[in-house]
């Protein structure tokens, strides 16, 4: 026995200390910082054009197609809802309170904020990789087979599998690039379409859509599917676990100790 512990003292001594001890697995993070502050920015904003873009529509609840549209022109369609404005006719009895004036300041502002940012993030996605390793479906997912496959497994409406939370499945990655390269251009463009200033400037961004009142059409319509993206994205956060995934957009880190890709 003491010939063993002889023998033993002067192999243990020979190891070093660093490979006597296992090192701490570091988790790397599911989201880059500049991904986490822009996704808050951008919402944040975006609530503030949704409830400001709400007041303006109810100053004038009606809407046409062309250059020009006013309460002596037939609409394209209405809303049946009461306006903030007496000399627009709406079938009600009453005038809701004119907000009109701070709301197409705080607009206007908001807009600009989610421009300056999607540029930021746009160029961020480009030359750090972050589009093609977390936007781009695989070359295995390029195909209708695939596409099909993955509505069918989303309608089933099960919390997705918790390697999921390193990496977005094929339906999220073509939903966020229609989002940034469809949705979110066509509802700046219309927006400054409607820009007597902006306008002034580069008409063929109006004269393109068919006219001012064109662009106000489509700018709702483009609102509307910003709004129905927000309700189903925010459905999926809750399925797929609510404190886990907005934990993971704050600080970084998804509750997996597998990751599969990361940003």
């Amino acid at each position: 026995m003491a010939e063993l512990e002889s023998v033993g003292a002067p192999l243990a001594a020979s190891v070093p200390a660093s490979a006597s001890s296992v090192p701490a697995t570091t988790i790397p993070s599911r989201h880059a910082l500049l991904v986490r502050v822009t996704h808050w920015i951008t919402t944040l904003c975006f609530l503030a054009l949704l409830v400001t873009g709400t007041e303006i529509v109810i100053s004038h609840p009606r809407f046409y197609w062309g250059e020009t549209g006013n309460v002596l022109t037939t609409p394209l369609f209405k809303l049946h809802i009461p306006s903030s404005r007496a000399l627009v006719p709406s079938g009600y009895g009453y005038v809701l309170p004119d907000q009109n004036g701070w709301s197409r300041y705080l607009h206007f502002q908001s807009a600009w904020i989610v421009v300056l940012t999607g540029l930021l993030y746009v160029l961020y996605a480009f030359f750090t990789g972050h589009l093609r390793k977390n936007l781009l479906p695989a070359k295995s997912d390029r195909s209708l087979r695939a596409f099909w496959t993955a509505i069918a497994k989303n309608l089933r409406f099960r919390r997705p599998p918790a390697a999921e939370a390193w990496s977005y499945n094929l339906l999220q990655r073509l939903a966020y690039l229609f989002v940034i390269f469809v949705l979110f251009p066509l509802v700046i463009w219309t927006g400054l379409a409607m820009s007597p200033a902006f306008v002034s400037a580069f008409p063929v961004a109006v004269n393109s859509l068919g006219g001012q009142q064109s662009a106000r059409t489509l700018h709702f319509f483009v609102s509307l599917a910003l709004v129905l993206f927000l309700l189903v994205h925010v459905g999926m956060v809750f399925l797929a676990g609510f404190w886990s995934r907005t934990r993971a957009m704050i600080t970084g880190r998804a509750a997996t100790t597998t990751p599969t890709e990361h940003s």
